[in-house]
């Protein structure tokens, strides 16, 4: 048998994540105990936890609790906007990401040290850019197999980062608690208490007919094997993205028109390039602009026609861009744009245009989509055969915005030679 496999992949897991983001969407909820829900708590931030209170928990018990407890109904599409960001920011790095639910996913990074350095620096910089870039604390643990690098994650909360190394395995699970398994609620905790069984290191030793005596023989033979890392399962998406996006952080730059077409445009061949390679088109694009202080606005436009070209996606974000900021005339700077598609579909034809309803100018449009679409398969046939870097539109190539490399995408996918 061969070396262990290297602690490669990552868990990323948001911090209370409906309560921290009622406290980036109202900052005077900073640093104090709130918990979101009305009648029960869905959520609880770290500092209303410190007095007991918990999601599940009647509002009366928790004002018990915590009186200065402050309870907010939630903003539940923003939460779906926040944990959407992330996952863009996460999808940056590798495109082996697999999302389990609206705030953590793993991603496997084997593939993208090359670019980006070894996991606990991959693991360092997501933390920092989901930090910078969406405003939310991120916990990550990276080990050799989905199982641990949960648990990792989890003892890494709030807003840490802990790695387990193959050589170490052993050692950090003994000493953690049994609920920290995945699948270990409190009634099954309860039973393994009975055998006196309260840690992973007791839970690993003890004798398989025991196990099965106390749980029956599947999800005994199930814990063992969490119990002892071992977990064979591989990161991949479970079905195809329902949305795909793209953003770039500018820091504090003049909201210009060239600015505007440049970012905008690279974002665009970013999220158009996916679609062609998925062999989709989206019917809804979103467009979003965070100016200074973390403020932001997104618009939205739903085709008739689904999209997938470079230049028409580009077209589309940057009137949605420009009319955010008409009605933001006092923002004189931004500090992040993002392209975002959704309603995504098979198309049913290969001209990616919306049509007009007919007559001379319709066919003109035509052969405007039949041309863009021509050059889009171009491009990326160069690209498949010469790397992405190999061809692209002017206001691509030419942009200066700040982006991650497009060549980690056929190194993730690979891995390293």
């Amino acid at each position: 048998m061969g070396p262990p496999r290297a602690a490669t992949v990552l868990h990323a897991d948001l911090d209370a994540f409906y309560a921290s983001a009622e406290q980036l969407l109202d900052p005077s909820l900073s640093r104090r105990p709130i918990a979101v829900g009305t009648g029960v708590v869905l959520a609880a931030s770290y500092e209303a936890r410190a007095f007991g209170v918990s999601a599940g928990m009647p509002a009366w018990r928790a004002r018990q609790l915590c009186p200065d407890l402050a309870f907010v109904p939630g903003h539940f599409r923003e939460y779906q906007r926040l944990g959407n960001e992330v996952m863009d920011v996460l999808a940056a790095f590798t495109p082996v990401v697999e999302r389990v639910s609206i705030d953590e996913a793993f991603l496997e990074v084997a593939g993208a040290r090359r670019l980006f350095g070894p996991p606990i620096a991959i693991a360092t910089a997501i933390r920092r850019r989901v930090r910078e870039e969406v405003g939310l604390p991120l916990s990550v643990g990276v080990a050799r197999t989905k199982h641990l690098a949960k648990v990792a994650s989890q003892v890494a909360k709030p807003d840490g980062l802990v790695v387990v190394e193959p050589d170490d395995e052993a050692g950090f699970l003994a000493r953690l608690p049994v609920g920290l398994i995945w699948g270990v609620g409190p009634a099954t905790r309860a039973q393994l208490a009975t055998a006196g069984i309260r840690t992973i290191g007791e839970l690993a030793a003890a004798p398989g007919a025991l196990l099965d005596h106390l749980l029956g023989r599947t999800i005994g033979e199930k814990l063992t094997a969490l119990a002892t890392n071992v977990d064979p399962r591989r990161i991949g998406p479970a079905r195809p993205a329902s949305s795909m996006g793209a953003q770039a952080a500018l820091g504090r730059r003049r909201a210009t028109p060239e600015l505007l077409r440049s970012t905008l445009g690279y974002l665009a061949d970013r999220v158009a390039s996916r679609l062609r390679h998925a062999g989709r088109a989206a019917r809804t694009v979103t467009v979003r602009v965070r100016f200074p202080g973390l403020r932001s606005v997104t618009r939205s436009t739903t085709l008739r026609t689904p999209v997938c070209a470079t230049l028409t996606l580009t077209e589309i974000a940057t009137g949605l861009a420009g009319a955010a900021l008409a009605e933001h005339r006092a923002e004189r700077e931004v500090t992040l744009l993002a392209v975002s598609v959704s309603n995504i579909v098979v198309p049913a034809f290969q001209l990616p245009l919306p049509m007009s309803s007919g007559g001379a100018h319709a066919g003109h449009e035509r052969l405007a989509d039949a041309a863009r679409w021509g050059a889009d398969r171009s491009v990326d046939a160069v690209r498949a055969r010469f790397g992405h870097g190999a061809v692209g539109y002017a206001t691509v190539v030419f942009s200066d915005a700040a982006r991650v490399p497009d060549e980690f995408r056929e190194l993730a996918e690979h891995g390293p030679s």
